[in-house]
């Protein structure tokens, strides 16, 4: 059950938002891919007609039959977007107001087509050619197959050479908030996390940023790097706050190479886990979002708000960008943990539903109607 007190109250901060969310200056990067949204064909009815897999579950069954054997599946493109972890949360951010700069695989030397609507919100800065992705999606899950190659290129040693050193100084220090996510699939990510880290020290007396960081799907990665990823995230909370944002899967994965005691999987086990990773690396604040609700953990204790679940979702792909979006507009409007928590629901609740980043008066009255 939705608390509509607390969604209420966050709509009323949201409402005046407008001059105090374009006072902060953003940066976010460095992926980007081109997402094909398909639906794989259960039973074709006619040219135009066709029923798809109504779930993951029933088309694993279908692939798992076919071993030793073959088989044959049409798939029907839906929907070609932008796609990239920081792309679609650079694109939200903005569409709520926060002026915003992009640095990453947009395309280069010229930005791809699919980020031409993008780069009328934000200030984008190519680096590299996007990958490409294709999203199987299906009402209880998705497949993402990619085609990814260019991720390789994502490194400091392109950033000085397609942008310049002192453009991204320039650009890294006027940031009031920063945003690096997709750690997973950015080989060189660390590496460009510790050069930043040692050539990007803030003046003595400087405004402490707001800083990001989503490490999406780090299971993929093996349990030391990840481990030496962890770390330098902590060590940028000398200089910054740190935010770090994980979905279920994540933070149970993070909270066992973390070497954290087993939590009970509600809302109350994932608060303390969120407290408990924040403790072990030294974090300003730790969220965690399963579907049904989201969790956190700040200086100030836990926190954990019910969310805006839909069984029947128009798009899955983003919804964690959304819900990223979400928290960390409410850290620079001032939010305490459960308003901010309640925010991050809210946008990635309208996005689900709505297959689009909302503004902030679709914001505020689906915030209302909660």
């Amino acid at each position: 059950m939705t608390d509509s007190r607390l969604a209420r109250q966050t709509a009323e901060r949201l409402i005046g938002s407008r001059a105090q969310l374009l006072k902060y200056n953003g940066l976010v990067g460095f992926d980007g891919f081109v997402d094909t949204i398909l639906e794989v064909v259960e039973q074709r009815q006619a040219a135009t007609k066709y029923t798809a897999y109504r779930s993951l579950k029933d088309f694993a069954k279908k692939v798992a039959n076919a071993s030793g054997k073959s088989a044959n599946f049409e798939i029907v493109p839906t929907l070609e977007k932008l796609g990239g972890n920081g792309p679609i949360m650079a694109f939200a951010l903005s569409t709520l107001g926060a002026p915003i700069e992009y640095i990453g695989m947009v395309g280069y030397p010229k930005a791809h087509p699919v980020f031409n609507e993008f780069g009328k919100r934000a200030k984008i800065h190519g680096i590299a050619d996007p990958g490409l992705t294709s999203a199987l999606e299906f009402p209880d899950g998705k497949l993402m197959m990619g085609r990814h190659s260019t991720v390789n290129e994502v490194s400091w040693e392109t950033i000085k050479k397609r942008i310049g050193d002192k453009n991204f100084a320039k650009l890294w220090n006027q940031a009031n908030f920063i945003a690096m996510v997709n750690w997973t699939m950015l080989p060189n990510m660390s590496a460009l996390w510790k050069k930043i880290l040692n050539e990007f020290k803030p003046a003595k007396g400087a405004k402490r940023k707001l800083l990001f960081f989503d490490l999406a799907d780090p299971a993929k990665r093996i349990d030391a790097d990840l481990i030496a990823a962890l770390k330098i995230i902590g060590e940028f909370q000398q200089y910054h706050d740190v935010i770090l944002g994980l979905n279920e899967s994540e933070a149970l994965h993070v909270s066992k190479v973390l070497r954290l005691k087993k939590f009970p999987s509600t809302p109350k086990g994932y608060s303390a886990m969120a407290g408990a990773v924040r403790e072990k690396l030294g974090l300003h604040t730790v969220v965690v979002h399963p579907v049904q609700y989201a969790c956190g953990a700040d200086a100030e204790g836990e926190a954990s708000v019910e969310g805006p679940f839909t069984a029947k979702p128009k798009i899955s792909t983003g919804a964690g960008d959304h819900f990223n979006t979400g928290f960390l507009i409410g850290r620079l409007l001032g939010l305490s943990l459960p308003h901010a928590l309640q925010l991050a629901v809210a946008t990635s609740g309208f996005y689900v539903r709505h297959a689009q980043s909302p503004n902030r008066e679709q914001l505020v009255r689906f915030l209302q109607t909660l």
